[in-house]
């Protein structure tokens, strides 16, 4: 069975009604973005951080995966599919993907501040006050500006093996996510989805790139189906 590493950004969760922190001059939810999601920020003002995520937790029980979403799941009829994500949403777990890695972690989960193994599922709010089991606070389960990205290594990995590349709704400018493609086996199949495409170093030089400037409730429906023929 052929393998697919499909990448999405904040392009297919836009069609959701997610609202992207690029596309409003740096600021998420009217917050500026170094205060939510940065270290920094935690420090300064816990409160307004865990508030901010409960905020954005909430609203994922408003919205629903989209066609971008649903297109994928079919993928796995006849491939073996990752999905890498930079989105902290759980769209392509509820739409029914079933392997996905989250580079930049996970809204429905939360951390000790402290112990980084103990991570947590969590649907309702965090409150100052809320500890792990080892008395330490909990923090959202994100990856904030100036953090390492833990997943990265799996995400390469998995880049590696595939036969083809789907990239959806993302700049291809933010490392090392943009990075990734330089991953993959020379010369493979890459479909890139989205309506204002930007073609980095990795992506001009990986010589089979096929470009649908459309979004992703369109253009991942025409790459299923030419892949699913």
């Amino acid at each position: 069975m052929k393998k697919i590493v499909v990448m999405t950004g904040a392009g297919i969760s836009a069609e959701s009604g997610i609202k992207t922190f690029r596309d409003a001059g740096g600021l998420w939810e009217g917050h500026d973005v170094m205060e939510v999601a940065s270290p920094e920020g935690w420090h300064k003002n816990k409160a307004l951080v865990l508030d901010f995520y409960n905020q954005r937790r909430k609203q994922l029980h408003e919205v629903k995966p989209n066609e971008g979403h649903h297109a994928l799941v079919e993928l796995e009829k006849q491939y073996d599919v990752s999905i890498i994500t930079q989105n902290v949403d759980n769209l392509h777990e509820v739409a029914g993907s079933s392997n996905i890695i989250h580079l930049h972690g996970e809204l429905m989960k939360v951390r000790s501040t402290v112990y980084d193994e103990l991570v947590y599922e969590m649907a309702g709010d965090i409150n100052l006050g809320d500890k792990c089991e080892k008395g330490a606070q909990l923090r959202p389960h994100i990856v904030w500006f100036g953090e390492m990205v833990p997943m990265l290594e799996i995400a390469a990995y998995a880049t590696t093996e595939a036969d083809i590349i789907i990239i959806i709704g993302t700049s291809m400018q933010v490392y090392p996510a943009a990075g990734l493609v330089g991953y993959a086996p020379s010369g493979i199949p890459i479909y890139y989805v989205d309506p204002n495409p930007t073609i980095n170093y990795e992506l001009a030089n990986s010589g089979n790139l096929k470009v649908i400037s459309e979004k992703a409730t369109t253009g991942v429906r025409k790459v299923v189906n030419e892949l699913l023929k």
